[in-house]
């Protein structure tokens, strides 16, 4: 089979100016992807189908996952996240994205008493060890969680890759081809500072803006060194797809 000349193109949908791809973002790049970055918040529509793509990102954002009046984008994503899922295009689901692809496919997301805001030690499951985009993970690995709501029961048939937290799901993986995470791994301490600017949730976790941002900066060399690995994992899976050679599990 001869490969196309052209990148592959994953579906980015952004819901908020202060949530972009980050960190991730420029992963995927450097891995050889393109990005096509949707932003309903400025009324771009969010399309019916990924079928143009090999890949498709959504991201997270302060919505709840069936905030549809506020957000009536919401119904459209979800729907997308279905098709894809349904398509096995290769699918990655952050914080918000990823509940949304739970409350979708069967799951149950729940509201926090109180949020869960800053650097935490993960634990990574006996699941993740074949995983093909989480293994490779060892230790307690740190990642940036902010969020109040959270994945109480996931779709049936997910496989939890990490926990290790009061929130027991830190990511997972949807049949062959979707993953999701609650925790932030595309997060810099300059998106951290924006999303504590004059915010309800960080005030509700009782914690201050400077001590959040502190904590990320200091861990910032080992979040990347543990989660870049793991971008370049999932492109690879939207490379194989966009050749033609992913296999069906």
């Amino acid at each position: 089979m001869v490969e196309s000349a052209e990148p592959p193109r994953v579906l980015v949908v952004e819901h908020e100016v202060e949530c972009p791809p980050g960190l991730w973002g420029g992963w995927l790049t450097g891995a050889g992807l393109c990005l096509d970055v949707v932003r309903p918040y400025l009324g771009d529509p969010v399309p019916g189908g990924a079928g143009a793509y090999d890949g498709l990102l959504v991201l997270g954002g302060s919505p709840g996952p069936l905030d549809d009046e506020r957000y009536p984008w919401l119904p459209a994503t979800r729907a997308l996240l279905r098709t894809a899922f349904e398509h096995g295009t290769p699918t990655f689901g952050i914080c918000l994205g990823a509940e949304l692809m739970t409350v979708e496919l069967g799951g149950r997301v729940e509201r926090r008493r109180t949020p869960q805001i800053g650097v935490y030690e993960l634990e990574v499951l006996p699941a993740a060890a074949g995983d093909p985009v989480f293994g490779g993970l060892a230790g307690s690995p740190p990642a940036m969680l902010w969020h109040l709501e959270e994945m109480a029961v996931l779709p049936p048939g997910a496989v939890p890759l990490m926990g290790g937290t009061t929130s027991a799901h830190q990511a997972f993986r949807l049949g062959a081809h979707a993953w999701g995470t609650q925790f932030h791994p595309e997060a810099t301490p300059r998106i951290v500072a924006d999303w504590a600017r004059e915010s309800a949730v960080l005030r509700l976790a009782g914690a201050g803006a400077d001590e959040i941002v502190g904590q990320l900066a200091a861990a910032r060399a080992d979040t990347e060194r543990t989660w870049r690995p793991v971008a370049r994992r999932w492109a690879s899976r939207v490379r194989l797809r966009h050749a033609g050679r992913l296999p069906p599990s």
